[in-house]
């Protein structure tokens, strides 16, 4: 299977599927078991739609998303940038297990994406790079010597 290196796509809802498929195609040419591949795919959604949504639509501003893959010996990385509004989601406070534990329509909202999308990949990492955002996920690859 070939697959792309890069993908570039509007900052907006339609856009998802696009990235969601770009996911999947990287995650089979990379070789990861079907969990991981899922979920790499649920956390990138989750900073993607964030993007989208608080990134660009509440701020009024229209723009890009530019996913990159790279397979590594022991890793696949994805890496989402944007220039929309600056947000590092490892500044929000993650739920505790006490949180977990509490029915959902008792739950405040937000917060539980960004906790799977941490707790969902071997690494994510932000950095603000000349005014763009970059949101780095890395899964490692189950590879056999």
């Amino acid at each position: 299977m070939e697959c792309d290196n890069r993908l570039n796509v509007a900052a907006n809802l339609d856009s998802l599927g696009a990235i969601g498929q770009f996911i999947k195609d990287a995650a089979e040419c990379a070789g990861l078991d079907k969990r991981a591949a899922y979920n790499l795919r649920l956390a990138v959604d989750e900073i993607a739609t964030n993007i989208v949504m608080h990134g660009y639509e509440e701020a009024s501003l229209n723009g890009n998303i530019e996913v990159s893959k790279e397979i590594r010996e022991d890793a696949l990385i994805i890496t989402l940038e944007d220039s929309g509004v600056a947000f590092d989601p490892r500044t929000m406070n993650m739920p505790t297990e006490e949180d977990l534990s509490v029915p959902l329509e008792d739950r405040a909202i937000g917060g539980l994406g960004i906790y799977l999308t941490v707790n969902g990949v071997d690494r994510f990492d932000y950095e603000r790079v000349n005014n763009h955002n970059r949101n780095i996920f890395e899964v490692k690859r189950n590879t056999i010597n």
